[in-house]
């Protein structure tokens, strides 16, 4: 990352690129893995849920590598300070949807 991305977008990316991670990345992805296991539970995303049902719960990272190579790629052609939205609609989907998987995972077990 160059000096004059890092003026252009605050300084932040690199927080919210770590936050995606965590959240989008660890966080849903290992909260579907355990609500996928404990039964009863389908993944409700259109794109993921046909994957899985076809190729197991292992397609889910295929899915979430996709979705962040995409978002990456997204990131590095914009050179405008708005797109700090990129990791930040990661990290802010990340955190609400693993927060819903706990809460679905809590209410059938």
């Amino acid at each position: 990352m160059s000096e004059t991305t890092v003026a252009v977008v605050g300084g932040r990316d690199v927080q919210l690129w770590i936050a995606a991670i965590l959240l989008y990345g660890v966080g849903d992805t290992a909260t579907t893995l355990w609500g996928l296991s404990v039964g009863g539970i389908a993944e409700a995303g259109p794109i993921a849920r046909p994957l899985i049902e076809t190729y197991g719960p292992r397609a889910l990272l295929l899915v979430k590598a996709m979705v962040f190579g995409a978002f990456y790629v997204a990131w590095v052609m914009l050179r405008t300070p708005g797109r700090i939205a990129v990791p930040l609609a990661l990290a802010l989907v990340g955190g609400v949807v693993t927060a819903w998987n706990l809460f679905v995972v809590a209410s059938v077990t």
